[in-house]
């Protein structure tokens, strides 16, 4: 097989660009931004100065900064592009309209699938980061129509995350966390005894998917299983075997 190099490009076979905010937290593995987290190579492009108190405010100024790192990804051979918070959703537009490869910034995206799957009276149960900012303009953003079949809770409360994600201490303790994220899901769900799915929006969540799963007896969706199935869709199995 003849293979050619492309101009300026100097590492190759990273199917998945993830753009990154500049959010300074140990990324432990399940995380997004942890490389540990997949079975392929990922390329990661942090994008300067994208803070996590410029996204919940909803900073549009920042489009320009995120279209450069999405060309850069794409003129560095990555096959599709996402992002590392579901609020990045607020970009989705304007940088799919800046490259050629497909675009999925926002885990939230999964809730059109997520809603063919539910039964009657049956709702979605959405763990964010900050639903204080996690509003209409982000879902519509996403292609999602908030509706009464989506119930939304927050971790801006919980004390460790808190310190850990939004104040940046510098020390995440994963059982902290979990048991954080844990309390939230078993708080929703005894609320709104009809929710039937559960999704993570945030990109720290992945973690602790397995731990919330358990203890409400949901399937439960979040970023990495957004990101996987973008990846069998850019980089298809070959099947062999037998009959």
């Amino acid at each position: 097989m003849l293979y050619r190099g492309k101009p300026d490009q100097v590492s190759y076979g990273e199917a998945i660009g993830i753009i990154l905010l500049e959010n300074y937290v140990p990324f432990i593995p399940g995380d997004v931004a942890n490389a540990t987290s997949y079975n392929f190579p990922v390329r990661f492009q942090r994008v300067p100065g994208f803070t996590v108190e410029r996204i919940f405010a909803h900073d549009m100024s920042l489009v320009d900064a995120l279209i450069r790192a999405a060309l850069d990804l794409e003129g560095n051979g990555v096959r599709a592009i996402t992002g590392d918070c579901g609020f990045m959703a607020l970009y989705q537009k304007a940088i799919k309209a800046a490259v050629s490869v497909p675009v999925c910034m926002s885990s939230l995206s999964q809730i059109a699938f997520m809603r063919t799957m539910l039964g009657k009276g049956e709702k979605i149960g959405i763990i964010t980061a900050n639903s204080e900012s996690l509003d209409d303009q982000v879902l519509g953003a996403a292609g999602i129509a908030s509706g009464p079949d989506l119930v939304i809770a927050g971790l801006e409360k919980a004390d460790h995350f808190v310190s850990a994600v939004f104040r940046e201490e510098g020390e995440l303790d994963s059982e902290r966390i979990k048991a954080e994220v844990v309390a939230v899901a078993k708080a929703m769900t005894r609320s709104h005894t009809d929710i039937g799915l559960i999704l993570l929006e945030c990109s720290l969540l992945p973690p602790y998917a397995a731990a919330v799963r358990e203890s409400t007896g949901l399937p439960v969706f979040d970023y990495l299983t957004m990101i996987h199935q973008l990846y069998d869709a850019v980089v298809p199995r070959s099947y062999s075997g037998y009959l």
